[in-house]
């Protein structure tokens, strides 16, 4: 094993942050989905049965670490994923199974 294979120089902060942030089971559901369509806190409650308010809490992790953003449209904000890395990490974990 060469040397350079542990560069103790880079840092992986924003990928272990990105990481953590997606290890909850409902943060997990949420980025699978808006990566399917853009969607309401409305609909992301009632298509995962959760109270407003938790999810609202989980949006607003996801979009304080930068994984998410909201777009005002009229009086609603429609969420989407905006973090390269968390679309890829969603993507190969859900790769050869459908979204249930």
């Amino acid at each position: 094993m060469k040397n350079s294979t542990f560069d103790k120089c880079k840092s992986y902060e924003r990928e272990a942050e990105i990481l953590k942030v997606l290890g909850h089971p409902v943060r997990l559901k949420i980025v699978a989905g808006l990566l399917s369509e853009a969607c309401n806190v409305k609909k992301i409650w009632e298509c995962l049965g959760l109270p407003q308010a938790t999810v609202s809490q989980h949006l607003a992790l996801l979009k304080n670490k930068g994984i998410i953003e909201g777009r005002r449209n009229g009086v609603e904000v429609y969420y989407s994923v905006v973090s390269p890395k968390a679309g890829m990490i969603i993507r190969a974990l859900f790769q050869n199974h459908p979204q249930q």
